[in-house]
């Protein structure tokens, strides 16, 4: 007989040595034991609030090194500094950056929108043509792409040059 007739309970042959015999086993289930606990050692007075104020004092060290974290993931800091180090050779150079990055954006974004225009009109199937596509890369790929990294460059420079504060009104006390 084969193995198909391992678990076969119709099976005549009552050979218990045979390899064809049924598995019958009878499956015992206990509770588990029962562990006693080790009785708690008399508690000192004072022990739970110095193990809280230690908490506290940890959870104050993880704040302070959360916010150190923080501070060094923030590049804006990193430009800050980099403007406050050349501020004497370059003492306009944020401010600049900022007055220029709104015209560089909207470059930047009337050039996506021709292309998107490009790319979703009737003859978009031009693309498939080896010199349409180039001739689409020479339009836009080269543009594109140089004012992506010139916004890179100027855009954390804008970023990291604080507004300059508007003039306060003038008072009317004092007339």
């Amino acid at each position: 007989m084969g193995r198909h007739c391992l678990y076969n309970l119709n099976n005549t042959n009552h050979d218990p040595h045979a390899l064809n015999t049924p598995m019958n086993a009878p499956i015992y289930v206990t509770p588990p034991p029962v562990v006693p606990l080790p009785d708690l050692p008399p508690q000192q007075p004072g022990v739970i609030p110095q193990l809280l104020r230690q908490l506290i004092g940890l959870q104050q060290q993880q704040v302070g090194l959360l916010k150190a974290q923080i501070a060094n993931q923030d590049s804006s800091v990193r430009w800050r500094n980099f403007l406050a180090r050349w501020s004497e050779e370059f003492p306009n150079i944020g401010a600049a950056c900022k007055q220029a990055a709104p015209a560089l954006e909207r470059a930047y974004l009337t050039l996506l929108r021709e292309l998107t225009d490009r790319v979703n009109s009737a003859d978009a199937d031009d693309l498939e043509n080896e010199f349409a596509l180039g001739e689409f890369l020479d339009r836009f790929g080269m543009r594109l792409g140089q004012l992506s990294n010139i916004l890179g460059q100027v855009g954390p420079l804008a970023d990291a040059t604080p507004t300059p504060a508007s003039p306060a009104p003038p008072s009317s006390e004092g007339s």
